[in-house]
């Protein structure tokens, strides 16, 4: 097995970023005020009492506390089962595990999660989210991709 550190690193990155990008969103941007940056991306700082999309407040802030953990303790155990050959699907998972940690933080230190990029045109408008979403996304592209890869070229997860 190689070395899980790069992964580690890269998730402490992530977080890091994520974190610090918050920072500067709660300590520099008026609450729920759109700053236009380009015709179809804003910064919009707002705040998340759910999870993806605003889905599953009804939870309440214990409840997804404990439902992002158990989705990281999962990634985590998908991660471990992924064999070293498999790059993509690895920085994925430790993508995944990074975001997620990211938000958890924020869950668990003011209840909710901190969303600050829209993407917009005149009549439409995406869900506001943050670079933890991101990492996430990408994520979960990666480790699909990954899969997608070996399924092509015949050759399974083991």
């Amino acid at each position: 097995m190689k070395s899980w550190r790069p992964y580690a690193l890269l998730v402490v990155a992530a977080i890091a970023l994520d974190q610090w990008l918050k920072y500067l969103v709660e300590t520099g941007l008026a609450f729920q005020e759109r700053l236009d940056l380009l015709p179809f991306l804003a910064l919009y700082r707002t705040y998340n009492t759910g999870i993806a999309f605003s889905l599953f407040s009804s939870f309440g802030d214990t409840g997804l506390v404990v439902v992002a953990v158990l989705v990281v303790a999962f990634v985590l155990y998908l991660a471990a089962r992924t064999p070293s050959g498999h790059l993509l699907a690895r920085i994925g998972f430790a993508l995944i595990v990074g975001g997620a940690l990211g938000n958890l933080i924020d869950r668990a230190a003011y209840g909710h999660v901190i969303d600050y990029v829209l993407f917009h045109t005149p009549v439409w408008s995406f869900a506001v989210f943050n670079l933890a979403d991101a990492f996430i996304s990408v994520g979960a592209v990666l480790v699909v991709f990954d899969e997608l890869i070996g399924w092509r070229r015949g050759t399974s997860s083991d």
